[in-house]
This record gives structure tokens, sequence and C-alpha cells, in this order.
């Protein structure tokens, strides 16, 4: 297994792609292996595209989703994508899939995690993602749970950008220059047809943030160029030697 590696969490097929496709593929090239779980397909709510098709039925969908997802997995170098197949719009995770997520976890020991903001009144499956994400993470450090396995450390956990930031409650203490692998990000994004509405959107967030990460990096006093970058929140405290 690879020193370094990265695990995102991710409530529907999809969302890993436009919130974190960015930092997967630039940690990818900086030698990470990046494993994706996704929880759901997004196929009963996201996936309206597909379901105005005439004869469309829910393996359909899911068969899909799936597809899209291993497709722009590859483009964007993911080491390896899990599909739970838990069922969305409402994600439900019992206490099997929980297990399973720690399992995982505990596989993969990662050095940091990516998941959802903690709150979106839009969809919860999003926040239900992230609530998950914490609790697994908190129970792969128990030292009791599975005696014999590698207890997991203490990996930061970043909150990627949600739809409608300002309703979210999420604010970004992070900026991840994302612009020497935009190329691969849109090309991902491409892969998602079934939400294709979204394209321009997510096209549109990543060149916000690469403003916002000149502006923060010296803006008109020598900041770094930036193109396109990802914004992230961190749930716990960073420990540092220096600031």
């Amino acid at each position: 297994m690879s020193e370094k590696t990265a695990l995102v969490i991710s409530a529907h097929a999809a969302d890993f792609v436009w919130r974190c496709g960015g930092a997967i593929a630039l940690h990818a090239e900086k030698g990470y292996a990046v494993s994706v779980i996704c929880l759901s397909y997004g196929e009963r709510g996201e996936s309206a595209k597909l379901w105005k098709q005439d004869g469309m039925t829910l393996e359909r969908v899911k068969s899909a989703r799936q597809a899209e997802a291993e497709r722009a997995a590859s483009v964007l170098g993911v080491a390896e994508i899990k599909f739970f197949d838990l069922g969305d719009y409402p994600l439900i995770v019992d206490r099997e899939g929980m297990m399973r997520l720690v399992k995982v976890i505990r596989e993969v020991q990662p050095t940091f995690m990516l998941s959802h903001s903690k709150w979106d009144p839009y969809n919860t499956d999003h926040m239900r993602a992230t609530s998950v994400a914490i609790e697994a993470r908190m129970i792969a450090q128990a030292w009791g749970h599975n005696p014999g396995e590698n207890v997991l450390g203490a990996p930061q956990l970043y909150l990627f950008e949600p739809h409608q930031t300002e309703q979210m409650e999420w604010k970004p203490d992070v900026l991840l220059d994302i612009s020497s692998v935009w190329e691969r990000k849109r090309a991902a994004i491409g892969c998602m047809e079934g939400q294709e509405h979204l394209w321009n959107y997510y096209t549109n967030v990543a060149e916000n943030r690469g403003n916002h990460f000149r502006r923060n990096s010296g803006g008109q006093a020598g900041g770094r160029k930036s193109t396109h970058a990802e914004g992230f929140q961190s749930v716990y405290p960073r420990t540092v030697d220096e600031l």
C-alpha cells in the first residue's frame, strides 16, 4: 500500500467529481493512492435526465451512473472506487453499512479524508454522508473495535464545497490550487452525462475559487497565479510547528 493515501466519502456517484475532482487528480499525481466510496448511485434523486427516457428502470439508472463514475475515476487517477449501493433519497446507512465503511477506512489508513458539508437543507443525503464519515472515523480509531486490525490515527476530514454554498453554513479555510490538473477535472466532469446541467456550474465554481486563491496568496502584490481552485473546510484542528 502507498504510504500516502486519501479517502473520499461521496453520498452519490457524481459528488466526488464536482466537488473534489481536482484534489483527487492533484494528489494522485503526487503519489497518493486515492480511494473513493460512493454510498449510493444517486439513482432516484440525481438522475432526472435518465428518468426522462422512455422505459427507464432503476437498475438501468444505477448501471449508467456507475459507468459514468468509473470513467471519471479513471480520468482522475483514482486508485479504487467502491459502490455501497445503499440507496438515495433518502440515504440510510445502517449498522452493517457503517461497519463496512469502518473496515475500508482501516484498510486505506487515509492521510486525509474528504466528504460533504455538515449542513445541507436541500439534500439531506449529503449531510448524512458526512455524519456517517465522522462517526466511522471515530470507530476506526477505537482500539477495542475488532482488536488486531490496524487502528486509525487522526486524519483530517475536509468538507468540500456544497451546492448553493451560502445556505450550507460552509466556510472554507483551505484553498487548493488545481490549475495544473484542471483539464483532467473538466474531462471527468464531462463523464457525468446524467447531470450535464451542472457542467458549467462547477466550471464557474473552480474559476471563482481560483480568483480567491490568487487574492489570498498575495493578490496584485505577488500572489501566485491560479486559474482554478477548490475550497475545503477542515473539521479538526491542524497540528503545526510553524505558521
